[in-house]
């Protein structure tokens, strides 16, 4: 089974060139301009069942005009997300928002971020991935 990443993204350049990187690595990727055009995240009664996640790792901008990726993390998690490993970037970290991502366990890019730094980020969270890890089916409107 292919790692399943979903990518959050408004700058549409950088997410298109993002998606195509990580899809040419082998793995599966929805990415999406805002939150709420992937209907798992955009829905406010959705919540995890039970063993199973919609994706292996989400990598989220912060700043997104309807939702910041900081809100995305913190709703998904107050609604049992099980996806365990997380990223947020951008180019414009306040101090505070940056410590609010460390408390919720995000692991953090500065935009422009290194390509190389996050497939090596990426490589280690897929090694600690079960390889028998189920996974529900991601609902449409991806990019």
């Amino acid at each position: 089974m292919r790692p399943r990443i979903l990518v959050f993204e408004d700058n549409d350049i950088l997410r298109s060139t993002l998606t195509h990187i990580l899809k040419e690595r082998g793995y599966e990727v929805f990415s999406f301009a805002n939150p709420g055009m992937c209907s798992d995240f955009g829905s406010d009664n959705h919540h995890c069942p039970g063993d199973h996640s919609c994706a292996d790792i989400i990598i989220s901008d912060v700043n997104m005009p309807a939702q910041t990726g900081l809100e995305l993390i913190k709703e998904r998690q107050q609604k049992g997300c099980k996806v365990k490993y997380r990223a947020l970037m951008s180019g414009n970290w306040a101090e505070f928002d940056l410590k609010y991502a460390q408390q919720l366990g995000c692991h953090i890019f500065h935009k422009p971020f290194n390509l190389i730094e996050m497939l090596t980020w990426l490589d280690e969270c897929i090694e600690k991935i079960h390889p028998a890890r189920k996974l529900s089916d991601l609902p449409t409107k991806p990019d």
